[in-house]
């Protein structure tokens, strides 16, 4: 019943406002980058196994969808052949731009989307990544149809984001911080997916009692 209610709610209800919430305003955004990057993450977010469990050759096209301050940039930059950083923030993507020149990145190119579309170039990619924001996704239907458009047939689509349960994210004052802040538990974000256009070839989880990894082919 839930994920039907999900799908009832018209294109222009904000069906993620718990989580975003804070995103809204730029000065807590410019906060939140130290946060979003940095190696202090890696311990947590493994981003070596990640793209190992993603096998990301050379000859690939990856959309890091949410790129926020470019976390996974160097990662993604370092195994694929060409990599699209998308936000819909401006800020996020000028520091993920700065960390890009920084880094001397030559393979990445930055696009600006929207909480409607990630504009994506058409048919341009095997790969498209969500880390730990899928749960911010308002429309979650019109993200999906813009990523579907922009993979190649047989393309990829992988998830990492949190578990809706208790203690999944880390905040002592508030063990059910998750249950409140994310929008679907995996079980219900893979049948929102495969309702898409899309169809899951894998699942398992990747942080013990905080995450899981979801893959999934074009359909």
């Amino acid at each position: 019943m839930k994920l039907i209610l999900a799908f009832a709610i018209p294109l222009s209800a904000q069906v993620a406002s718990e989580a975003n919430a804070s995103y809204k305003n730029p000065e807590n955004r410019q906060r939140m980058i130290g946060t979003l990057d940095g190696s202090h993450r890696d311990a947590r977010q493994k981003p070596k196994e990640l793209v190992a469990a993603l096998r990301i050759t050379k000859t690939m096209a990856v959309a890091d969808i949410g790129v926020g301050p470019g976390y996974m940039l160097p990662h993604f930059s370092e195994a694929a052949g060409m990599v699209y950083a998308e936000d819909i923030f401006p800020d996020f993507l000028a520091r993920a731009k700065q960390k890009a020149a920084e880094l001397k990145l030559m393979n990445v190119e930055f696009v600006l989307g929207d909480e409607k579309s990630p504009k994506l170039p058409a048919g341009a990619l095997d790969l498209a990544f969500i880390l730990d924001a899928y749960h911010h996704f308002d429309y979650p239907e019109s993200m999906l149809a813009g990523i579907r458009a922009g993979l190649r047939a047989g393309g990829r689509l992988a998830i990492v984001d949190y578990y809706k349960r208790r203690n999944a994210m880390s905040n002592p004052s508030n063990p059910d911080f998750a249950i409140t802040h994310i929008r679907l538990d995996d079980k219900d974000v893979i049948k929102e997916v495969e309702a898409n256009g899309f169809k899951l070839v894998e699942h398992r989880e990747f942080l013990a009692g905080s995450q899981y990894l979801a893959v999934f082919e074009k359909r």
